[in-house]
């Protein structure tokens, strides 16, 4: 008899270790995926210039994506729509559409936008673009009217935030 109970206690105390081995290997594995989460993951829209400049257009970290700002900018660099705030306008976004796509996002995703303009009300008559792309729910943002931007000729920059939907 003391040997069954010897037996049987050695057998509960393995199978509590074991649960025990289970439960600190579950932790471990939800530990891994959530520092995986928080790494940040970064996207170049335009690698060489992002270089020569010093920045990247988006990092994703978790669920969240900051997107630098965009301007209306060909791959060299050369500003595309001088003087012209309607076609400065549909190239950022343009190259914004580009971004989210890239994180199998839409304009639904869009939490923040931030609108950087040299003449603010040449952007309001024109901003009714914006109602093609978000439709009836807006992100949150600020527009600013700013004294100038990085390049002569530039009208206009546009920066925002996504999330993305679990």
């Amino acid at each position: 008899m003391y040997k069954k109970w010897i037996t049987m206690a050695a057998l509960a105390l393995m199978a509590a270790f074991v649960t025990a081995c289970d439960d600190d290997d579950e932790r471990e594995l939800v530990a891994i995926k959530e520092a995986k989460a928080d790494t940040p993951v970064y996207f170049n829209l335009r690698p060489k210039l992002e270089l020569t400049y010093g920045y990247t257009h988006a990092v994703r970290i978790g669920d969240d994506i900051k997107i630098s700002g965009a301007v209306s900018m060909d791959d060299e660099g050369t500003l595309l729509g001088p003087g012209d705030m309607a076609q400065q306008m549909k190239n950022c976004y343009a190259d914004l559409e580009k971004v989210l796509a890239h994180f199998g996002c839409t304009w639904k995703n869009v939490v923040v936008e931030n609108v950087f303009t040299t003449n603010m009300a040449s952007f309001i008559e024109v901003s009714g673009y914006r109602a093609g792309l978000y439709g009836t729910k807006f992100p949150s943002g600020t527009w600013l009217e700013v004294k100038g931007l990085a390049l002569p000729g530039q009208l206009i920059e546009i920066d925002m935030e996504a999330h993305i939907q679990p």
